[in-house]
């Protein structure tokens, strides 16, 4: 005979009790003439892949990639425009709205590309993007060494009087994908870390005896590639 139970929970795992994390989402806008490889640096980026075969953007696409930074999952969404003015006139708003960073691309190989890179900086401070957004530029396309109209120094100096970092890698060599991480991935340490140092700040602010600190530690330096 069966011996009798009283109505208890049946045998499985422990429920968990860790609480909820929410992912944070990085809004990162790729900006820049068409034909510079701005749709096949979010592909090796966030796939790992060079597409065999890409159109011209119509309007916005994006995509995005999941990365741990010190221990943190981040969602980062890399927003793809369309270069071509007819194609950007109805988005352009929604492309900008609430950008955490912007990367700006020029092809090595098309100096008209690189001079044009003044008047997409325009429009992006049109469009009131903040100051403290960090912005990158990048010369895509180096793998053509033979065709480079813009050399290095030039784009230095641009980089150095807009206060913006400067990459030059190629999204379609497989040796240069890491620099193609390193782009986004910088963005996404310096995001972090200003997301972090602002909410000590509120957290300061509201009366809690906190001390600020720089996120600059050897954890963050290990991590980040910039």
């Amino acid at each position: 005979m069966a011996a009798g139970g009283g109505g208890g929970r049946p045998p499985g795992p422990e429920p968990s009790l860790e609480p909820y994390v929410q992912t944070r989402i990085f809004k990162i806008i790729v900006i820049g003439d068409s034909n510079v490889g701005k749709t096949c640096l979010t592909f090796r980026f966030c796939g790992g892949t060079f597409p065999d075969k890409t159109e011209a953007t119509i309007g916005v696409d994006f995509r995005e990639k999941t990365v741990e930074i010190e221990g943190e999952r981040i969602k980062v969404q890399v927003w793809d425009t369309a270069g071509q003015e007819r194609f950007r006139k109805s988005m352009v708003e929604h492309y900008y709205r609430n950008v955490h960073a912007v990367v700006f691309v020029y092809d090595v190989t098309k100096m008209t590309s690189f001079t044009n890179l003044k008047m997409w900086i325009e429009e992006c401070n049109g469009h009131a993007v903040p100051p403290l957004v960090p912005r990158v530029l990048v010369g895509n396309k180096c793998d053509l060494k033979d065709l480079i109209q813009v050399p290095s120094s030039m784009a230095l100096k641009f980089a150095d009087a807009h206060n913006m970092l400067l990459f030059e890698t190629s999204a379609k060599d497989p040796q240069e994908s890491q620099n193609v991480d390193a782009i986004f991935m910088c963005l996404a340490c310096r995001l972090k870390a200003q997301r972090s140092l602002l909410c000590r700040d509120l957290e300061g602010r509201q009366g809690q005896a906190r001390r600020l600190e720089a996120a600059h530690d050897t954890g963050t330096k290990a991590s980040c590639p910039c």
